[in-house]
């Protein structure tokens, strides 16, 4: 049977209630496997859709999938016959393993020869955000890579957003001894950094050297709250989250703490070491990857007055806005 698959053009907001609800997959004649991805950073205006048809879909298949996309209404789909092949399979080939620092990160199909000495981690492309092969993500494994070398220890450790989980079991290797908390807006980003953890030997639990998981908007979360502060804190998620829960993260982070922020442009870098240092925080030291920074930040030490006895926990991340690269 041959493969065809149908592009329309959408937004991100309508991208994520696809997912929302799958009842509605069983009215096609033939069940797609649908993709959804940004055609331009940062413009929620600017996504599409590719459903993938074991067959030739008929009128009612794509009608179908048009109403679900308020915006393509008017959109002529772009529907096109497909070579038969493996496709998922394929799109993981293409993909070459990564090697950040003593970190390599590889999908079931390409890992290869893992070099001496590397820390190997399986994370299959197309689960949730952070497969490791955007640069926010390496960005970050090599900047957590470098101050662990450079005799950093940290005890209390949180990934905000952590998408697959892979930053999260990364700072565990570092640092075996911290209790890590990772979190995320997308229940399904937690689920699969369950899997993730169980494919690659990470214990969970909220014990020393376990990593305890809660899905949470921003710092939003008893887990989150009874846990801090941290002494460090890693978020790797959009420059607009990441602006408005400067706040949430100051309460969060300790007095001397290190912050770890990727999944902005440099264009977006000014404006995120701002927001910050109104909250205490200076810049220590800024890696660009390609057009995309990766910052590390220290909070300054209070005293007296000045110190908070614990944090709120408020934040005001907007919904929708979830996981990492």
């Amino acid at each position: 049977m041959s493969n065809w698959k149908v592009t329309l053009p959408c937004t991100r907001q309508e991208a994520e209630a696809l997912h929302e609800d799958d009842e509605w997959l069983s009215e096609f004649a033939l069940f797609p496997t649908i993709v959804a991805d940004e055609l331009e950073a940062f413009n929620d205006a600017k996504w599409q859709v590719q459903a993938y048809f074991n067959g030739e879909p008929d009128v009612a298949d794509i009608v179908l999938l048009q109403a679900r996309l308020p915006s393509a209404h008017k959109a002529k789909p772009h529907i096109e016959r497909l070579p038969d092949q493996d496709w998922l399979t394929l799109s993981q080939q293409s993909i070459a393993p990564v090697i950040a620092g003593r970190f390599y990160v590889h999908t079931s199909t390409n890992k290869g020869r893992v070099p001496v000495g590397s820390k190997a981690y399986l994370i299959e492309a197309g689960q949730a955000f952070g497969t490791g092969g955007h640069e926010t993500t390496s960005g970050c494994l090599s900047m957590l890579d470098a101050m662990q070398r450079r005799g950093a220890n940290f005890r209390h450790i949180a990934d905000i957003g952590t998408g697959t989980g892979l930053l999260a079991f990364a700072a565990i290797h570092l640092w075996p001894h911290a209790c890590a908390t990772a979190s995320d807006i997308d229940p399904v980003s937690v689920d699969v950094t369950v899997d993730n953890a169980a494919i690659n030997g990470v214990a969970l639990g909220t014990m020393p050297g376990k990593l305890a998981l809660c899905v949470a908007s921003g710092t939003d979360h008893p887990l989150l709250r009874e846990r801090a502060p941290y002494d460090l804190l890693i978020a790797n998620i959009l420059a607009g989250p990441l602006t408005e829960l400067a706040p949430s993260f100051a309460e969060v982070v300790a007095d001397g703490g290190t912050l770890i922020l990727a999944g902005l442009l440099n264009t977006q870098a000014e404006t995120i070491t701002t927001a910050y240092r109104r909250q205490g925080f200076r810049l220590a030291q800024r890696v660009d990857t390609g057009d995309w920074p990766c910052l590390r930040l220290l909070k300054r030490r209070r005293y007296g007055w000045e110190r908070p006895l614990r944090a709120s926990g408020r934040t005001s991340q907007p919904p929708g806005d979830f996981g990492t690269w």
